[in-house]
C-alpha cells in the first residue's frame, strides 16, 4: 500500500562564514565545524527534542582523513545529541549538501519521519591534494578511446565549456568581478547575518616568557573568500592555469574553502504540534548526467527537471543560487536557460565567497531561505555541476 507524500518544511538554517583554504580554518577540524552547526542549528528551534530526530544526514565531498569515518555519526556525537540520534554522510561532490537535504526531506514526504536535519561540511584546508590523500584511479580512466574524462580536471572541463559554449576570457572575468562586488556589497549590508553563526577558533600558543600555554580566541563571522579590491584590470594580469592558451584562471574559479551548515526540516503534523514557523517548503529535487569532459554544464539538465517536477516555471523563479564552480560554466548555464543575471547570486557566489565542495549545497540553502525571507521572495533554486559529469537542483517555496 502507497503512502501519500507529505510536505516537508525547513524551520532552521543556519552555516559557519566559510573560510579560505589555508585560512581561518586551516587548524579547524570538520567533524569540529560539523557539531558546532548542529548545536547551533537545533538552539534556534529549541522546541524540538533532539530524541525526535529521525536522522542527521551529512554532505562530504571527500569522506577521509578528518572528514572520515562516517563524519555524520561522529558530528552528531560531538555535537551531544542523543545516542539514538543516527548520522549518514553522503557523497555526490559538489551537491553533496543539496543532495543531503533533499534526502532528509524525502523520509519527512514518505512519512518516515518527522524531524530530520540536514547539513554539510568540508575542509580543503587539511586535504592533501585535490583528488584525496590516496588516489587510485581505475585503470580505464587512462584509455584514449573510453574514459578518459573521468580523470580530467574540473579546471580543464571548464576550459572545454569555455570553448564550446564560447565564453571569453574578458566575460569570464567580468563574471568574476561581479560576484566579488555582489559579495562585499552584502557583507557591508549585513545581508548574512540571519544565516551565519558566528565561531570562535582557540589557539594554543606558547609564552615563552613564563612557560606556559596561552589561549587565544578569535570570534569569525565574516567569509573570508569576498575582495574589496578585486578589478578587471586585475584579473586580466592572471595567466590561464589549466591549459597554454587558454581563458579560465585562479581569479575566474571558485575559491577552495573550509565550511560547514545545517538545516531542521520537519513534517507538517510537527510543525503544528511544536508551533514552528516555517523558513521555507521543500519543493522539489532533480540530478542529471551529462558528458563528464563538459560537466559544468550540469544544472542545464537538472534544473528544468526539477521546474516540470513541481510544477514552476522557469519565470516564476525569484532566486537562483547557481554555485560558481568556473565563470565559464556558470555563464554557458545562464546563456544556454536564458537565466536572469540579477536573480543568479544576487549576494554573490563562490568565486567570491568559496566553495566548500559538499558544504555547498547545505551552506547555500540556508543563503536563499533567509534571503528570500528577508526580500519576501517565493520561489528559490540551489544548483550546481557535479564533476564526473552530473548536475542538481533543490527548489525551495519560501514561507
Amino acid at each position: 500500500m502507497s503512502k501519500q507524500v507529505q510536505d516537508a518544511y525547513i524551520v532552521a538554517a543556519t552555516r559557519l562564514p566559510v573560510g579560505k583554504r589555508k585560512g581561518m580554518f586551516r587548524t579547524t577540524r570538520p567533524d569540529d565545524m560539523l557539531a558546532f552547526a548542529l548545536r547551533s542549528v537545533l538552539a534556534q528551534v529549541p522546541q524540538v527534542d533532539p530524541k525526535l530526530i529521525g536522522d542527521v544526514i551529512v554532505g562530504c565531498a571527500m569522506p577521509e582523513a578528518e572528514q572520515g569515518m562516517n563524519v555524520a555519526r561522529i558530528g552528531v556525537l560531538l555535537a551531544g545529541l542523543p545516542d539514538s540520534v543516527p548520522g549518514m554522510t553522503v557523497n555526490r561532490f559538489c551537491a553533496s549538501g543539496v543532495q543531503a537535504v533533499a534526502m532528509a526531506a524525502d523520509r519527512i514526504r514518505l512519512g518516515e519521519a518527522d524531524v530530520m536535519i540536514a547539513a554539510g561540511t568540508e575542509t580543503m584546508s587539511l586535504m592533501s591534494q585535490m583528488m584525496g590523500n590516496k588516489v587510485s584511479l581505475n585503470p580505464a580512466v587512462f584509455d584514449p578511446d573510453g574514459n578518459a574524462a573521468i580523470g580530467y580536471g574540473m579546471g580543464l572541463t571548464a576550459e572545454k565549456v569555455a570553448q564550446q559554449w564560447q565564453v571569453s576570457r574578458a566575460d569570464q572575468d567580468a563574471f568574476a568581478v561581479e560576484s566579488h562586488r555582489r559579495a562585499t556589497a552584502a557583507i557591508a549590508a549585513g545581508h548574512f547575518r540571519a544565516e551565519i553563526t558566528p565561531y570562535t577558533i582557540k589557539s594554543h600558543l606558547p609564552d615563552f616568557g613564563s612557560n606556559t600555554v596561552r589561549i587565544v580566541e578569535k570570534l569569525c563571522d565574516t567569509d573570508e573568500g569576498p575582495r574589496t579590491d578585486s578589478t578587471l584590470e586585475a584579473l586580466a594580469k592572471l595567466r590561464p592555469v589549466f591549459a597554454a592558451k587558454g581563458s579560465v584562471t585562479a581569479g575566474n574559479s571558485s575559491q577552495m574553502s573550509d565550511g560547514a551548515a545545517a538545516v531542521v526540516l520537519v513534517s507538517e503534523k510537527m510543525l503544528k504540534a511544536l508551533n514552528l514557523a516555517p523558513l521555507a517548503r521543500f519543493a522539489g529535487f532533480a540530478v542529471a548526467g551529462v558528458p563528464p569532459e563538459i560537466m559544468g554544464i550540469g544544472p542545464i539538465e537538472a534544473i528544468p527537471r526539477v521546474l516540470a517536477q513541481a510544477g514552476v516555471k522557469q519565470d516564476d523563479l525569484d532566486w537562483i543560487e547557481l554555485n560558481e564552480a568556473f565563470a565559464a560554466q556558470s555563464l554557458a548555464v545562464i546563456r544556454e536557460l536564458g537565466l536572469d543575471p540579477a536573480k543568479v547570486n544576487p549576494l554573490g557566489g563562490a568565486i567570491a565567497l568559496g566553495h566548500p565542495l559538499g558544504a555547498t549545497g547545505a551552506i547555500r540553502t540556508a543563503t536563499v531561505v533567509h534571503g528570500m525571507r528577508r526580500t519576501k521572495q517565493k520561489w528559490g533554486l540551489v544548483t550546481m555541476c557535479i564533476g564526473t559529469g552530473m548536475g542538481a537542483a533543490g527548489l525551495f517555496e519560501a514561507l
